[in-house]
């Protein structure tokens, strides 16, 4: 079996268990978006979404976020980790977006990027579920899954990235990366992980055609 013809199975146990993925993070718009998902850095969707109702009810929009203070935000963050950096780069992104962009997030990866506190991954993740645009973002789960079915060596994650995009159609890559992140918490973790129980590792019966420990990983996502 190819490697393109093991994608192509992945996709379909995937899209049966997960035909309609929601996004886990709660939000109203690109930029409630775009400040839950640098706050998931290090710390889980589950803690994100218990703590952004507080933060968005004091504020939930550039202008309404600068007039609050980084020291109100930091305090507000706190349960999700690393809340000096993560207030101050909020605070910051969401001056730059009044002066630059009128107080709308840009539908644009580079802009994206720019912004204080954004990388690539959380870059994509705006561009594919706030703007809808293909994009296929890669966190630690998915390079970890990818390097585990063997679409990947693993080298690093843009690496995943590029190799995921070359597998599957363009207008699969957003559900998918919602799909293989559901996927791999419910059947295939990290730690405790029993192959004949998983859909997926269980699906091809030889243990070879499965990467085993984890993936290297020398870039931050």
């Amino acid at each position: 079996m190819t490697k393109q013809e093991r994608a192509g199975q992945i996709a379909g146990i995937l899209e049966n268990l997960f035909p309609n993925p929601p996004i886990p993070l709660h939000h109203e718009d690109a930029y409630t978006l775009l400040i839950a998902v640098l706050l998931s850095a290090q710390c889980t969707d589950e803690r994100v979404n218990k703590i952004t109702p507080e933060l968005f009810r004091a504020a939930k929009d550039p202008q309404a976020v600068v007039d609050l203070g980084e020291a109100r935000i930091r305090e507000i963050i706190r349960p999700c980790g690393l809340a000096p950096a993560k207030s101050k780069n909020i605070y910051k992104l969401s001056q730059i977006l009044i002066d630059d962009y009128q107080g709308i997030v840009p539908d644009d990866m580079d802009k994206l990027e720019a912004l204080p506190g954004v990388g690539h991954k959380t870059a994509s993740v705006v561009m594919a579920q706030a703007f809808d645009e293909p994009a296929f973002p890669v966190d630690t789960h998915i390079h970890r899954l990818a390097y585990r079915w063997k679409l990947s060596n693993g080298k690093n994650v843009r690496q995943t990235e590029k190799d995921l995009k070359a597998l599957f159609p363009i207008e699969k890559w957003n559900d998918l990366h919602l799909q293989i992140i559901y996927f791999g918490r419910k059947y295939c973790p990290a730690r405790g992980h029993d192959p004949n129980k998983c859909p997926i590792c269980s699906k091809f019966g030889r243990k070879s055609m499965f990467a085993k420990g984890k993936p290297p990983l020398k870039r931050k996502v």
